[in-house]
């Protein structure tokens, strides 16, 4: 059974920077794409970031972009979320999710596997 398991998040300040993370655990030997969406109070869930299985190509939503960074480590299916300059617009929770596809990573129907979310609030 795959799971993703989330940590980092929580409350900052506007303008300020946090880092979230997740990896997938279980039995598993599949390299996945893995991304970011999040949903805040009372919308729909949105995509944020999305990076391949070999980490050469990162995708992401015009909203963050310049802001967020989505990287993984090396070789393994682990990714991090770095959000700097953040906004109180930014606020929502944020889920990780992992795929097998190569392709249609910036939609939710691609991936297989979500995260149970993590809350991010920014305060201004």
């Amino acid at each position: 059974q795959v799971q993703l398991v989330e940590s980092g998040g929580g409350l900052v300040q506007a303008g300020g920077s946090l880092r979230v993370s997740c990896a997938v655990s279980g039995r598993t030997s599949s390299n996945f794409a893995m991304g970011w969406f999040r949903q805040a109070p009372g919308k729909e869930r949105e995509f944020v970031a999305a990076i391949n299985w070999s980490g050469s190509r990162t995708y992401y939503s015009d909203s963050v972009k310049g802001r967020f960074t989505i990287t993984r480590a090396n070789g393994e299916n682990t990714e991090f979320l770095q959000m700097n300059s953040l906004k109180p617009e930014d606020t929502a929770i944020y889920y990780c999710s992992a795929t097998r596809s190569t392709y249609g990573l910036e939609y939710a129907r691609s991936y297989e596997y979500w995260g149970q979310g993590t809350q991010v609030t920014v305060s201004s």
